[in-house]
């Protein structure tokens, strides 16, 4: 199925902080001829997805090269979400034993994706090997960190990471499973909410959590009440840490704030009216699930003071950028030999 071509554009505002509107005109002026690339790559900026993937698919037909190659892997990965035919082309430009880590990045991210992680491991390595970057070291803390080897995944995680964001967060937490409380604490006390890329309140909290120090845990937990969606997984963690500072008013509180929250929900989902986007059995299923977590709410102080410890759910974050040779944007070159 196809994805508009706005979804490119956001992914490459991400980096550049242009906005859709301002216009992009790559390769403009002069008589120089443009390569079949590079005329893709102009009406991709150009917004004319059909035009540019026809023009990838002659460069592909023109030459199987690792340019060819790539280039269309990942417009198959970004734009028409077909993971497997990206995968195909990319492994094809990886054998071709590119002097670039565009393609080995491109398809380590993509078997990362689709959880192949012995095969992954093999191709960010190979990639890191021909040139280090952020992008492949932080998925090959993944496929690591997949496969239990922890102690590895730690020390990919903060070759990757920034001083308060997800991969220096994956990082603590792999610290805390290895038993390095001490290293692990000392690392969380330095995360700034002023950072860039920070990681959340939230995210904080629940490392604090696992560290079993329940204050610091409470006092990011209160922080991310006004900002955070009131989800039962983060907010079961923050009455039991609440609980074990015997703040119980307090866990009480939030309780019933939560229990109030939700009969709200499940009354406006009754009041819905249902279409063809909205079926009947789509609105009874999720009454079913507003239901359930109003009940969770309802006896979680009395689960926990049964022993009951809300469990952490982590989960690992898959980093991408553009891996497109002659990007006029990024100001990439053409690939050579």
């Amino acid at each position: 199925m196809r994805v508009p071509w706005k979804r490119w554009l956001a992914f490459f505002n991400r980096y550049t902080g242009k906005s859709e509107s301002q216009g992009h005109q790559p390769f403009r002026g002069g008589s120089r001829s443009l390569t079949t690339n590079q005329k893709a790559i102009e009406c991709l900026e150009n917004n004319d997805y059909d035009a540019a993937l026809t023009l990838f698919q002659e460069a592909l037909n023109d030459s199987r090269d690792v340019q060819s190659l790539t280039n269309l892997a990942w417009i198959y990965y970004h734009e028409e979400d077909d993971v497997e035919a990206a995968i195909h082309l990319a492994q094809e430009a990886v054998a071709l034993k590119p002097t670039s880590h565009f393609p080995y990045s491109l398809l380590g991210e993509l078997l990362v994706l689709t959880e192949r992680w012995e095969e992954a491991v093999v191709v960010l390595s190979d990639s890191i090997a021909v040139e280090p970057s952020q992008e492949a070291y932080n998925n090959l803390a993944v496929a690591k960190y997949h496969l239990c080897e922890w102690e590895e995944a730690s020390t990919l995680f903060l070759k990757s990471a920034g001083p308060s964001d997800y991969a220096m967060y994956s990082h603590v937490h792999c610290l805390i499973q290895l038993g390095q409380t001490i290293e692990a604490k000392h690392k969380l006390d330095a995360f700034l909410e002023s950072n860039d890329d920070f990681v959340g309140e939230v995210h904080v909290a629940e490392l604090y959590l696992e560290l079993a120090c329940f204050s610091e845990a409470v006092h990011w937990f209160e922080k991310s009440w006004n900002t955070y969606d009131k989800s039962p997984d983060w907010i079961s963690r923050y009455i039991y840490a609440l609980v074990q500072t015997n703040a119980m008013e307090r866990a009480v509180e939030i309780a019933e704030e939560c229990i109030r929250l939700k009969q709200g929900d499940i009354e406006e989902a009754q009041a819905e009216e249902c279409d063809e986007d909205w079926t009947e059995s789509d609105k009874a299923a999720y009454l079913i699930g507003l239901q359930n977590e109003k009940k969770e709410y309802e006896y979680l102080i009395q689960k926990i003071s049964q022993g009951y410890v809300p469990p952490f759910k982590f989960t690992t974050s898959l980093s991408s950028r553009c891996y497109l040779f002659g990007c006029s944007r990024h100001k990439y070159p053409e690939y050579r030999d």
